[in-house]
């Protein structure tokens, strides 16, 4: 497999060299004296702290270079980030023999960790946009996933079951309409989306559980001397096996044309079914699966980020609001039984389109 060359894509967050900021003086303290025991064990150098990359939550990631290479740091304050799950799903990866960081101190207390460092390019900086799409990359994404499908255990991790599809997909009402257009559905109109939220989720729900990264997209995985690694998991969840493919290949930050997509999907769903994983013996209704759990993340995801602009003050996020929409109304347009959630959706966008073809099943 040949190695790509970086490509810095328009909407990525690249990583930057500039010294950390605090707001917290006490907070500051207390990291400067972690760091400062951690200084000889692993041969830091703490005077060569850089942040290393974005976060949509309150999670920073800072770069500090050490004797043996760079190290990554965690900063997340307990008050509003629980580190315990980050900790768990790590362990259930290096379990199934996926690449993901170490965790080489951790203080609980004040929310910092210190964790190796899988390098510098995401699979999304990689990835030369104008070129043809690299099936390469994608294949070995679909790699990691199978593995990381089958290392699927009940128990393990937090059910992703009907509460939590129905508050994330609520989002988008809520904040994207509601919040962030600032529309007041009528009540024809509310009818409309619960009973097409209801049809969402029961077809979300009708397929079989397996281990769900949640964020499976080329911004969470790390590209370093031709491996592949997986960040980003702390929200990992036990649930549809037809996530974290539609995750993958219906990205929030980029598109590539239907035909890739479904060669992608199609190569998963047969890695997949020969491996034993319950994806059905009919790749269409699989298929089918796949866009309707793709259509309830998109939902979320609009809901999420206009949320991270109004209420946390993160308005980057919202740039990428058509592709959100055009998903929505591309699987919308495809299932007659999704016809007037369609519509609804093209009247709060103030779309006008003659009525597309779409696909009989309900």
């Amino acid at each position: 497999m040949s190695t790509p060359t970086p490509h810095q894509p328009p909407n990525s967050m690249p990583f930057s060299p500039a010294a950390p900021t605090w707001s917290d003086p006490q907070r500051q303290t207390h990291f400067n004296h972690w760091l400062a025991a951690l200084k000889d064990r692993f041969g830091l150098l703490p005077e060569s702290v850089s942040s290393a990359s974005a976060d949509a939550s309150f999670r920073r990631y800072f770069r500090v270079q050490s004797a043996n290479g760079p190290l990554i740091i965690m900063d997340a304050p307990p008050d509003k980030e629980d580190c315990k799950p980050f900790v768990h799903v790590a362990g259930l990866l290096h379990t199934a023999h996926i690449r993901a960081p170490d965790i080489l101190d951790w203080d609980a207390t004040h929310g910092f960790m210190l964790l190796s460092d899988l390098g510098t390019h995401t699979m999304m900086q990689v990835m030369d946009q104008t070129a043809p799409p690299p099936l390469d990359l994608y294949l070995q994404a679909v790699d990691i996933l199978v593995r990381w499908q089958l290392a699927s255990r009940p128990g393990e991790l937090p059910a992703y079951d009907h509460a939590l599809l129905k508050r994330e997909i609520d989002l988008f009402p809520q904040w994207y309409v509601g919040t962030h257009r600032q529309l007041t559905l009528s009540a024809a109109q509310q009818k409309v989306v619960d009973d097409a939220f209801a049809l969402i989720l029961k077809e979300n729900l009708s397929w079989p559980s397996v281990y769900v990264h949640r964020d499976f997209m080329p911004r969470n995985l790390m590209w370093s001397d031709g491996e592949m690694g997986v960040l980003d998991f702390q929200d990992a969840v036990y649930g549809p096996v037809t996530y974290d493919i539609a995750s993958l290949m219906r990205d929030a930050f980029l598109s590539w044309e239907e035909d890739f997509c479904l060669d992608v999907t199609v190569r998963y769903w047969e890695k997949a079914r020969k491996a034993g994983l319950p994806v059905g013996d009919d790749f269409g209704a699989f298929y089918r699966g796949v866009e309707w759990m793709g259509l309830q993340r998109h939902l979320k995801i609009a809901g999420i980020f206009a949320r991270l602009t109004l209420r946390d003050g993160k308005p980057q996020y919202l740039a990428d609001t058509p592709r959100f929409i055009g998903y929505i109304r591309s699987a919308c347009d495809r299932y007659r039984a999704l016809g007037p959630l369609l519509k609804v959706i093209d009247t709060l966008e103030g779309i006008e389109t003659p009525t597309g073809i779409v696909f009989g099943r309900a």
